[in-house]
């Protein structure tokens, strides 16, 4: 695997977190930065033109969250592996990033030598996610009670903000389109919310999604 080069592209809106990648990687042969992208817009963009090996994700963009990025990512370009680097371990939106199928997971302050390992694993074809999940999934499951959400209604936001329509959410879940939108009303009553924007932008500042 270490016999080719391995291009990264970089998702974050933080300049300083590209002179961290750059640096963490100036000494390992096998890896190069690619580019760089500030949004998931930008990133979309940057696959077409660089058909990255590793994209290198934030959790937390200006313009969407990671798990709507990935099925944008996917579509665009299948082959390129997907590690969501993140200082949110335990954000609700690393469920539905898991979910969507990304490759790996890594926090922001690992040590350089975890983070290269994680790029290795996923691009020899493991799935790495170095965080501890059943702490993350414990602190999603606490903010969906203080919020009086359900585990249904959360599946079904989670769906939401990876851009799927009603339609496809019920496919996917096996449910009907009236159960879908039953849910959905009641997740945007409690969220205080008019629209699915309004719930997906309450929903990420509460850490729900």
């Amino acid at each position: 695997m270490t016999a080719d080069l391995v291009r990264v592209l970089v998702v974050d809106d933080h300049p300083i977190v590209l002179d961290g990648v750059t640096l963490a990687v100036h000494h390992t042969s096998w890896l190069h930065v690619a580019g760089y992208a500030r949004s998931g817009r930008e990133a979309v963009a940057a696959v077409d033109a660089l058909r990255p090996d590793v994209v290198l994700l934030d959790l937390r963009l200006p313009d969407m969250l990671a798990p709507e990025a990935v099925h944008s990512l996917r579509k665009r370009s299948p082959e390129s592996k997907i590690i969501i680097f993140t200082a949110y371990p335990d954000h609700a939106a690393l469920d539905a990033a898991l979910a969507a199928g990304v490759d790996g997971v890594v926090v922001k302050d690992t040590a350089r030598e975890v983070l290269i390992d994680v790029i290795r694993r996923v691009v020899s074809g493991e799935r790495v996610v170095e965080v501890d999940h059943d702490t993350s999934s414990a602190l999603v499951s606490r903010k969906l009670r203080e919020h009086g959400l359900t585990r249904r209604e959360y599946e079904i936001l989670r769906h939401v903000a990876m851009g799927q329509t009603n339609p496809e959410i019920a496919a996917e879940l096996g449910l009907t389109r009236n159960t879908v939108k039953t849910y959905l009303q009641r997740s945007l009553e409690k969220l205080g919310a008019r629209n699915r924007v309004e719930a997906l932008a309450r929903a990420s500042q509460l850490g729900i999604l």
